[in-house]
Order: C-alpha cells, then structure tokens, then sequence
C-alpha cells in the first residue's frame, strides 16, 4: 500500500473529526442560526418550491421543446440584432414578479436553446429586478425618488451588465455560437398556439404568487383578493389549449380539473393542494400523451434535478449565514445596521455584497430595506441593495455557475455588486 495516496482522504476524516469534536452546539448564537437556516428552508419549501419552482421548471422545459431553435436564436442568439435582442431580454422582466432563484430555470431554458451569453444575461437580472409590481411597491412605501431609481437603475443594469459580458467573452460565445445545430425545418404550429399556450403558464406562474399588498384597498388588493380565481380561469384555458393544439386527451384534463376542484372546495384556506394535484396531473396527462409532451415532462424533471438541490442548499447556507427576514444568523444583525449608514464607498459596497448574497423572496426587499432605512441605512446604501438584492443570492450563484461555468458566474456577480455600489454612490449624493 503506498500511504502517500492515503494522505488525502486522512486529512478530510481529521478535518472532519475536529469540525464535528469542536462542533460549537449549545452555544445560542450557533444553536439559533441552525435554526433560522433550517426555518428559511422550511419556508422556502413551503412558500416557492410548489408555487414557484414548479410552474418555472415546466416552463423551461416549454422552452426547451415547443420553441424552435429558430426563434430562439432569431430574436435572442448571438447574430440578433442587438437592440432587439436585449430589448426582449430586459422588458420580459417586467412582466416576471419573481425571485433571484424561480428566474433561474427560465434562464437555463433559453440559453440552452441557443441565447446569446449577453440577452440572457439580461433576462437573468431583469426578471426578478424590474417586475412592475417590485418598482410600485418601491415608491409606494420607500418614496417615489427611489423607486424611479431603482427602475431606471435595473433596466439600465439589464442591458449594461448583458452587453459586458457579451464583451468579456466573445471568444467564448463565438466558440458557442460554431457548435450550435439549427435545424432548417420551421415551425411545427403556428406562432400565435406558442404564444398563447406560453401565455397561459406564465399567468398562472404570476397570479399564484401574487404578494399580499399592505394596504388592503385599491388595484393591487383588488387584484390580489381574485388570485385563485384568475389563477384557475387561467388554468382552464390552459387545458383547453392542451387539447385543442398539443394532443392531450380532453377526459384527462377535464378529471384533473375535477380532481382541483375537489381539493379546492374541501380545503379552501390551503390553495397550494389543489394547485399542486393540477400539476400532478398534467405530469401525468403530458408523460401519457405524445412523445412531445413526453420530451416536455423530462426536459422539466432535468431541470429540477440540476437546479432544487443546489437551492435547497443555497438557501440552508444563506438562513445560517444571515438569517430570515426579521431575524438573525451567525452573523448578528446590529453588525451589518451599522456598516451601511452614511453614504460612504464601504457603506455601498458592503451593502452590495450582502444584498448579493442574501436571499430575497418575490417583493420581501421593500420592507426588509425599509426597516433597514429605519435602523440608519443610508439612502445610497438602500439603492444598491435594491439593485443587486432581488437579482442575486447565494442559491441563485450555485445554479448560475451549473449553466455557465465558475468563470462566467463569478464575472456577472462581480458586475452587478460594481454597478450597484457605484449606483449607491450617485443616488447618495443627488
């Protein structure tokens, strides 16, 4: 035996041995930030995975088999035309209120497909960042001043941070570009049965997620009151476009409309059993159809492989880290008030750096920055974790660096913790 190969996996066992004899259990803080990790990911699998993560992942594997290559590589691909390419990216955001991490499986979609590095870029930061309903959220209860800020910041972020790194790897992207195969066949249906059936998912992606607004009066309330309604109306529709054009058989979808409304009508304080039996269903609908909607089934399962454990993960590092909203980690709470008052380089910076690698839910920033506001945030420091916040997290870079590689990963967080702290810096001494 030669003990020098040996050496290796003996100092990962000693190393594990003194992690686990050292092991600082019964000691409040580290006993309290085990808990808030293992809290956040408890809520997180609550609150997102089922409502969020799940439309996301059947909407990137959509993605992946009933949109061409053509079209993908038409309006988004390398030889697109610029501004429309980013133009798409970044306005498609605007529609998404979603979170740094139900963004992600969209984003593998389309570049998988064929997207340019920088158009989905683009799209990666702006669906969480430029949602309308996080930018009149903004202003609503941080000020106006901000909240025009942060929507002029985000939708120039899109495009700045996109075209950058299109820039830093063109070698990279025209190596991509050389490998891609498009095939010359066209459309297999019409665009118009695409549009409409994309539509649809994504509707039901946005209105079950629908946040609870804090005034319970005006549009927002109002729209917020019909959630499930429009949820399910939208759902119906749905099932009628999968019979009309994607060959799913009318009884099936016509049972799982009925099994949902069981569940609707026998637990109606818990929407998620029956949103959850209509997804159940159409996995079973779809697997049992074509061999496309057979194709759509595991395209949507690869990408739940690849991208919920890495979240999962993510989101236990970043509970024991930084806590939940409301509470704290191993890092105390008082330590970071205190470094982000004034309007200082560092103030900016470290919020940035934070904002980066903290997890926010859909819409959770606004009043996490507003208590932070409260505590002697400064103005310039609230801006740039209002940038580099909802786009960014630690769940959300683990994901990113599985689709496009360490190197690229680590360049776009860099970009977006620059461009947030020099923002920072602006609004501060407007």
């Amino acid at each position: 035996m030669n003990w020098k190969d040996e050496l290796k996996p003996l100092g990962i066992i000693v190393i594990l041995f003194f992690a686990a004899f050292f092991l600082p259990v019964g000691v409040h803080r580290f006993d309290n930030a085990l808990m808030e990790a293992l809290e956040l990911v408890k809520w997180y699998a609550e609150e997102h995975v089922l409502l969020c993560l799940v439309p996301a992942f059947f909407i990137a594997g959509a993605i992946g088999v009933f949109v061409s290559q053509n079209a993908v590589m038409k309006y988004l691909g390398p030889a697109a035309k610029k501004w429309i390419a980013y133009l798409v990216a970044s306005v498609s955001g605007t529609i998404l209120a979603v979170c740094s991490c139900t963004i992600l499986p969209l984003f593998a979609g389309i570049y998988k497909r064929g997207a340019g590095l920088g158009p989905a870029v683009a799209f990666l930061y702006s669906g969480p960042a430029i949602s309308v309903l996080s930018i009149i959220l903004t202003a609503r209860i941080l000020g106006p001043e901000i909240g025009i800020a942060r929507a002029v910041g985000a939708i120039l972020f899109a495009f700045v941070i996109g075209i950058l790194m299109e820039f830093f790897f063109r070698s990279e992207e025209a190596e991509r570009s050389a490998q891609i195969h498009v095939p010359e066949s066209g459309e297999s249906r019409p665009l118009y049965q695409t549009i409409i059936y994309f539509f649809f998912m994504v509707m039901i992606l946005v209105f079950a997620n629908w946040g609870k607004p804090d005034v319970q009066e005006g549009l927002w309330w109002t729209i917020f009151s019909a959630k499930w309604m429009i949820t399910s109306v939208s759902a119906v529709i749905f099932g009628i476009v999968l019979v009309m054009w994607y060959e799913h058989k009318a009884w099936k979808i016509i049972l799982i409309g009925a099994v949902s409304v069981l569940f609707a009508v026998a637990f109606p304080q818990i929407p998620i059993i029956a949103f959850s039996a209509g997804f159940i269903g159409l996995t079973w609908s779809a697997s049992t159809s074509s061999d496309e909607n057979g194709s759509w089934i595991y395209a949507s399962w690869d990408f739940a492989k690849q991208i919920l454990p890495l979240l999962l993960m993510g989101v236990f590092v970043a509970g024991f880290l930084l806590g939940r909203p409301g509470n704290e980690g191993i890092i105390p709470n008082e330590w970071v008030s205190a470094l982000v008052g004034g309007n200082s380089l560092f103030a900016n910076f470290f919020s940035s750096i934070v904002g980066a690698f903290m997890y926010f839910a859909t819409l959770t920033e606004v009043p996490i920055v507003q208590g932070l506001m409260g505590s002697g945030m400064g103005k310039g420091p609230s801006l740039a974790l209002l940038l580099a916040g909802p786009a960014l997290s630690l769940p959300n870079m683990l994901v990113i660096r599985s689709v496009i590689g360490t190197k690229m990963t680590a360049v776009f967080v860099i970009l977006v913790v620059i461009m947030a702290t020099i923002s920072g810096m602006i609004y501060g001494m407007i």
